[in-house]
């Protein structure tokens, strides 16, 4: 089953730049993970937010232990206000399924 994550990171005001070239970097390298179906960065006054789906649970856990996921924590982490939020979420059906959920 479909493991869907929405992790969210303030920048501080001087690294919005540093931060944003960071996950960019980072985007690329994860879209050839196994397992990745999804890992969209979008971004709103300092904050940005990855959407995520990943195939299934284990696909998740080696993401965490990836490459491109230490070198970006490695290289933001003093440049965040604050800790990422990261939270895994589970689907919950509502209107039409078409457009109410993610799809892999």
């Amino acid at each position: 089953m479909p493991v869907v994550v929405v992790a969210t990171m303030t920048a501080k005001s001087d690294s919005v730049d540093k931060v944003r070239q960071a996950c960019q970097q980072a985007v690329e390298a994860v879209h050839d993970e196994p397992g990745c179906q999804l890992y969209s960065l979008h971004e709103a006054d300092g904050t940005f937010v990855f959407v995520e789906q990943w195939a299934d649970a284990d696909a998740l856990t080696e993401h965490s232990k990836a490459p491109a996921i230490a070198t970006l924590f490695g290289t933001i982490g003093e440049l965040l206000d604050g800790a990422p939020d990261i939270k895994m979420l589970q689907p919950v059906a509502a209107g039409d399924p078409a457009k109410g959920q993610l799809r892999p």
